[in-house]
């Protein structure tokens, strides 16, 4: 428990130092900054120095010292007749006697002494180059600040925290010159910083950004860092407290302020050789990209405060303003590491290197407009710029119209410099992202992603990979582009149980790279050659893969590139989700309307009619069959009600079984369609189940079984007759031996009996009824005898007329008109032409019995489909319904007694049958009757 306490002590009390530090830091800044901007140092041009008294040093251009007459080398004996012994005595001279006040100076210039007057004025202060190095150590601060808030936990974080906070010392904290108690600390705070500042840079250097082995004299390499400013620090300490023969003077502190600046150019130089060092060894790729622009970011902050200040102020140049300029490059050094250590595990930090770099030009170029302003001003109108606040107004207006369109510029430039002819494929890609989604076949929209994926960032090898619909949760290849691979690949390592998209992106730096992984799929990264791995995730599932490799030139992808594709993943993620449920609708559309056509073929091939009506009694089906039989179209009656299309008897007797939750059904109802045509059907009527079980509705089957029932009734008439055939023929045998010997012995007695005899009448009639008798007896014959005929090819044309020929007696007699209406060149059937006769015969004189007032007889006769027609209508009383199916009855007549026998139809029949026609007979009470008989044509032979 011990250890875990004090590791938790110590971090909680580091903690609060640093929180301490950082506060007394803010605070004394602000207060410094506060004076700075209060208290006005009293100046008179020269830098003076002990060398054999006080002598100056050097003499400011166009100050008041070189306006009244001093010169360098000359010495100062006294001021206001108090006598100077050291340059600190000029500095509080000139304190005592104040701003705007006459000093006389006594001066020894080649051993001549001499008085000088001169007017005390404000030291010149370069408050911009004050302002924004102080600009300089906030964005320290705030950065550090930032960092330390995000990452307090991470390796370095802390460190580099140190580094920022000293860097806000040494750049805001200032010294006024007064020389106080608070000045003299700021002043030893800026130079302890700037001591500290390049040691903790090296030493931060040489452990990001991955801390290397503990290297054999590593406590000695640190002494030397840290132990060459603890020196410098400490002969600073001795010259300010005269101990050891150090005195203080002007030459002594800008001899130190030579060696820290030294110290502080060789540390960064050293700096910024490990950074490159490291660039160079970097085994990895992810390290080389970090530290690619960790390095560029370093040196560019480095060599011009290096080239511009360091090396100039050491050989001995006194400081001019221009070379104050060159700090500004400095503030790049906590932009590029502190991104590099916030995205650590992404690949570089060139997006804030390039926009500090932008920002910093773009200051360097609002202050050089600022002082060219200012200079044009001064030249054209001799003037000086207005100064305090109203000057500090203009200057803040300036820079508010001037930055932005400078930063513009300079970061457009540096866009094109970066990435030149890549850039508009960038904003082509970006166009393209925003517009994906209205792309919904899969096939062209991968193809165009690839394509300008490939041409945006440069690169070769490019694979998406799509969840396999077999296996969820594993991908298969969708499409590739620069991608080779022979036979099957091992795609486990993407498979979502491995949970390989935790960091966002997977990436393998090689094949090599990936030790931790199985052989097969080394072998296959090594297939597909792919450094990236971005999912295309929609709620928080992947449902693609986006695989990538380096670029064109060999180099891993910035972190522009990967937060590019991040965001073209979440479009073709929702394109690719967008893309398959388009194709599944498609394929189910497909299905659905194959499985519905199907459906309406089966209920279109079927011989009954099929209906199907919802709840509300509204018709949902209704197929061709029933069009036929109902006579009503589907358009006409889909929609409507079914009492609105069905007869109204019919539907009476459907409304009635409305309820049943079996099928019921109607047998043989009669039925006449909206055509007038009466029909018999057979009704069936049936729940309509739903897939659930639930009932949605009602399905009624029609079936037509009106020839059926014609089919029946013929079949019917058929074993009849036959049956009475049988039984006539036995009768007929039976009754005509004793009619012929009846007959013989009458016609023996008759020739016995003398013709005056009374009693001849009586065998006349004996024997006319015996003629009778068998004629009867010959008819019941002809009935029932099923013998096969001679048949030869018949013309009935010639039959109808011959047989018209021998009734029209009978027709004028009852005034009967025939109306003849016979096809021409009528093909011949097959039959007997006296069984035909008969057949006509009977028709005819049945004909002429309808009509006992007279009427009109039409024969027709055609051919088609092989048959031969011959329809005999007349105009007569007709036949009733209730006697329509029993015409062909034997022995059924409607004839009064003795004019008929009832065997004429039924034997007509017969003989229609024999030649295999058909008899359909139509009749309608008062207006007449139609018989049409049908024959098939007479078949020729074939001679082959």
């Amino acid at each position: 428990m011990s250890a875990p306490f004090n590791d938790s002590l110590r971090v909680r009390l580091g903690a609060a130092v640093l929180a301490l530090a950082t506060l007394a830091a803010i605070v004394f800044g602000i207060i410094n900054f506060q004076q700075r901007s209060v208290f006005t140092a009293p100046d008179d041009g020269v830098s003076w120095i002990e060398k054999q008294g006080v002598v100056a040093w050097h003499v400011s251009p166009k100050s008041t010292a070189a306006n009244a007459g001093i010169r360098t080398g000359d010495q100062v004996l006294s001021i206001n007749d108090v006598p100077i012994h050291g340059p600190i005595d000029v500095t509080k001279r000139l304190w005592r006697i104040g701003l705007w006040s006459l000093a006389r100076y006594q001066i020894v210039r080649g051993g001549k002494q001499f008085e000088v007057q001169l007017v005390i004025q404000p030291a010149p202060r370069p408050a911009s180059i004050e302002n924004y190095l102080s600009f300089v150590g906030v964005l320290y601060l705030f950065i550090g600040l930032f960092i330390f808030a995000r990452r307090w936990n991470a390796t370095r974080a802390v460190h580099f925290y140190v580094f920022c906070l000293v860097s806000f010392v040494l750049y805001t904290f200032q010294y006024t010159g007064k020389l106080t108690p608070f000045d003299w600390e700021i002043y030893w705070s800026a130079i302890v910083a700037r001591l500290l500042q390049p040691a903790l840079l090296l030493h931060f250097a040489l452990v990001f950004p991955e801390r290397r082995p503990v290297p054999k004299g590593q406590g000695a390499i640190l002494g030397a860092i840290y132990g060459v400013p603890g020196i410098l620090l400490l002969v600073r300490v001795l010259v300010g407290l005269r101990e050891v023969g150090f005195m203080p003077s002007i030459e002594a502190r800008n001899t130190l302020d030579r060696m820290d600046l030294a110290c502080l150019g060789i540390y960064f130089l050293l700096a910024a050789f490990v950074f490159v060092t490291s660039y160079r060894r970097a085994s990895s790729g992810i390290l080389r990209q970090q530290l690619k622009w960790v390095t560029g970011g370093a040196l560019a902050g480095i060599v011009p405060f290096l080239l511009f200040y360091i090396v100039p102020f050491f050989l001995g140049v006194v400081p001019r303003p221009w070379m104050n300029f060159s700090t500004i490059s400095l503030a790049l050094i906590p932009l590029s590491f502190g991104y590099a250590i916030i995205r650590y595990r992404l690949m570089d930090v060139d997006i804030i290197f390039k926009r500090g770099l932008a920002y910093t030009a773009a200051s360097g170029g609002v202050v050089a407009v600022y002082i060219a302003i200012v200079a044009l001003i001064g030249a054209l109108f001799h003037t000086a710029w207005p100064s305090g606040t109203m000057g500090g107004v203009i200057a803040i207006v300036v820079a508010a119209f001037l930055f932005q369109p400078f930063r513009d510029y300079i970061q457009a430039r540096l866009d094109r410099f970066f990435y030149r002819d890549r850039l508009d494929y960038r904003r082509t890609l970006i166009e393209f992202g925003r517009t994906l989604t209205s792309e919904v076949r899969l096939d062209p929209m991968l193809a165009s992603v690839m394509d300008r994926i490939s041409q945006a960032l440069l690169v070769d090898r490019l694979a998406i990979f799509i969840e396999d619909e077999s296996r969820p949760g594993s991908y298969r290849i969708a499409r590739s582009v620069g991608v080779r691979y022979a036979g099957a690949l091992d795609l486990s390592f993407l498979d979502a149980g491995n949970n390989p998209f935790a960091q966002g992106i997977l990436f393998y730096e090689s094949a090599r790279a990936a030790r931790e992984s199985s052989a097969p799929i080394r072998q296959t990264l090594e297939q597909l050659d792919l450094n990236y791995f971005i999912p295309c995730q929609v709620r928080d599932h992947a449902i693609a893969v986006l695989g990538l490799g380096k670029t064109v030139d060999g180099d891993f992808l910035s972190s522009e590139d990967v937060e590019l594709l991040h965001t073209i993943a979440g479009y073709l993620a929702i394109a690719l989700d967008n893309a398959q449920l388009y194709s599944s609708l498609e394929q189910k559309a497909g299905q659905i309307e194959r499985l519905k056509d199907f459906s309406e073929n089966i209920v279109e091939s079927l011989h009954v009619g099929v209906l199907a009506v919802d709840f509300s009694g509204a018709v949902e089906s209704w197929n061709t069959q029933l069009e036929r039989l109902i006579g009503v179209p589907r358009e006409e009656a889909v929609g409507r009600q079914l009492e609105d299309v069905l007869p109204g008897d019919l539907m009476a007797e459907i409304a009635a079984r409305s309820g049943d939750e079996r099928v019921s059904s109607l047998y043989k109802f009669s039925m006449q369609n909206r055509d007038g045509r009466n029909l018999v059907v057979n009704v069936s009527i049936a729940p309509l189940v739903g897939k659930s079980g639930d009932r949605i509705g009602r399905l009624i089957l029609f079936d037509d079984v009106t020839q059926r029932m014609q089919l029946e009734e013929q079949v019917f008439q058929n074993e009849k007759l036959t049956s009475l055939g049988l039984l006539a023929a036995g009768v007929a045998h039976e009754v005509n031996t004793p009619l012929a010997v009846i007959s013989n012995y009458i016609q023996i007695l008759a020739k016995q009996l003398p013709s005056s005899d009374p009693r001849q009448q009586l065998i006349e009639k004996v024997v006319k009824q015996t003629f009778r008798a068998s004629e009867i007896v010959n008819n019941l014959l002809n009935f029932s005898r099923t013998g096969a005929a001679d048949f030869t090819e018949v013309n009935l044309n010639v039959v109808v007329e011959e047989v018209l020929t021998l009734v029209a007696h009978p027709f004028r007699t009852a005034q009967v008109q025939v109306t003849r209406n016979l096809q021409q060149q009528l093909p011949t059937v097959l039959g007997s032409n006296n069984k035909l006769q008969q057949v006509f015969l009977n028709l005819f004189l049945n004909a002429r019995d309808a009509m006992p007032s007279g009427g009109t007889v039409e024969v027709r006769t055609a051919a088609y489909n092989g048959s031969v027609e011959v329809e005999i209508i007349d105009t007569g009383a007709g036949i009733p319904q209730e006697n329509l199916h029993r015409i062909f009855d034997p022995f059924f007549t409607t004839k009064s007694l003795g004019r008929g026998t009832g065997l004429g139809l039924s034997v007509s029949y017969g003989i229609v049958k024999e030649h295999a026609g058909k008899v359909d007979v139509r009749s309608t009470p008062g207006k007449g009757t139609s018989f049409r008989l049908e024959f098939p044509v007479a078949r020729k032979a074939v001679h082959v």
